[in-house]
């Protein structure tokens, strides 16, 4: 029990001499807290509507049979880039051949029909001039008492016989020229039906899912063989407020305006195009106006259907104090900024924010170019703090 009550005094005597050294400690100055900083800088602003696009196809073509028969043959892969003109399907042509054989019989038939007619005419044309003469010389017989009547009846009947036949060949000759015009149409279009057993590509573009396979047979402008979407230009459908259509149609009267997409997903690839069409109506249900704009899309970055961030660029602001996005603050009295004095302490500057930009902010009031602000560590800071700027990587352990 004795040495228990020693070990006790002896621990009071160690803790009452430590609580001295420590009173007896000098105070030290405030504790430095390392910190990020960055120069607000002197910039032109470009100025922008941040929106949600779609991607819409140029041109959508579904490709269908303009013929009846047995497609035996596909000339791509689904999923193929084609270019206008490339051979898709090949239908049986042995039908469509036959027909333009029998069409093109058709057509030497006729003519034969008219060279035929024609000798006819040039027979009976020959047969009236003679009963012509004939009948002017009985006439004039008659006349001299050395022919009777009869004979001179006869042979202007005759006469007449000969023209009538004339014109009855005639009218033949213009009936078979007719029933060749007619089957030369027809060989015109056995030979279109033909063409058709080969289709082409109508437009360049990429195709999709193949809807009927080598060996169905198809119908004259049935269900869709493939489906084709141009993606070479390709349109980005959004909408922006509708107080911003007054300004978007006094800019693009004068120049075209610059949309600039990017895929949520890869923000870091963007693609360049142009405003193309404003809607002539404003959406009165949400208050916007949809717009389109064309990209050429040459490397396929854009895809029909994806969701894109658009940005339109209206106009530009000269000389704005711009400063890193994460300078600014929250607090309750607004938004703030912690600013680097020359002395190596901080003072909390109460700033106006314009528009944002990227991974930037435009200060329209409160900071001025070249003011150093705290971009990172503004957790550990108050008003006077002192701060050394280190690398954003050795933030967060607090003060020094």
């Amino acid at each position: 029990m004795r040495n228990i009550l020693i070990l006790v005094f002896s621990a009071c005597l160690l803790a009452l001499g430590g609580c001295r050294r420590e009173q007896a400690r000098p105070m030290g100055g405030p504790p430095v807290v390392p910190v990020s900083v960055a120069k607000a800088t002197e910039e032109s602003v470009p100025t922008e509507l941040r929106v949600v696009g779609t991607v819409e196809a140029s041109a959508i073509v579904q490709v269908k049979s303009q013929i009846a028969g047995e497609l035996i043959r596909t000339g791509f892969t689904e999923g193929q880039n084609v270019a206008q003109g490339d051979v898709l399907f090949a239908i049986d042509p042995r039908p469509y051949e036959e027909a333009l054989r029998q069409a093109e019989a058709n057509v030497e038939r006729d003519r034969a029909q008219i060279a035929q007619a024609e000798a006819t005419l040039a027979r009976d044309s020959a047969q009236a001039k003679y009963a012509d003469s004939d009948a002017a010389l009985q006439t004039e017989l008659q006349k001299g008492g050395l022919a009777s009547r009869s004979q001179a009846d006869q042979s202007r009947t005759n006469a007449d016989v000969s023209h009538a036949s004339a014109r009855a060949t005639e009218a033949g000759i213009g009936s078979a020229r007719a029933a060749l015009s007619s089957d030369l149409a027809a060989v015109d279009r056995a030979k279109l039906d033909l063409s058709y057993c080969e289709i082409h590509a109508p437009i360049s573009g990429r195709t999709g899912n193949l809807l009927v396979h080598a060996g169905n047979l198809v119908k004259v402008n049935d269900v869709p063989l493939v489906v084709i979407h141009q993606i070479a230009p390709v349109f980005v459908n959004f909408s922006v407020p509708e107080e911003q259509l007054p300004a978007i149609r006094r800019l693009s009267a004068n120049r075209k305006l610059e949309v600039t997409v990017s895929s949520q997903d890869d923000p870091g690839r963007t693609a360049t195009g142009s405003l193309s069409v404003i809607d002539n109506a404003v959406d009165a249900s949400t208050g916007t106006i949809h717009l389109k704009a064309t990209f050429e899309n040459r490397d396929g970055l854009l895809w029909p259907g994806q969701f894109v961030t658009a940005i339109l660029t209206l106009d530009t602001i000269r000389n704005a104090t711009v400063v890193p996005a994460e300078t600014v603050q929250a607090g309750q009295r607004g938004q703030f900024v912690y600013a680097v004095k020359p002395d190596s302490t901080v003072e909390i500057r109460m700033v106006t924010v314009g528009r944002a930009f990227g991974n930037k902010m435009v200060i329209d009031k409160g900071i001025a170019p070249g003011d150093m602000v705290v971009t990172d560590g503004q957790l550990f800071l108050y008003p006077g703090a002192r701060v050394r700027a280190v690398d954003a990587a050795k933030i967060g352990s607090g003060p020094l």
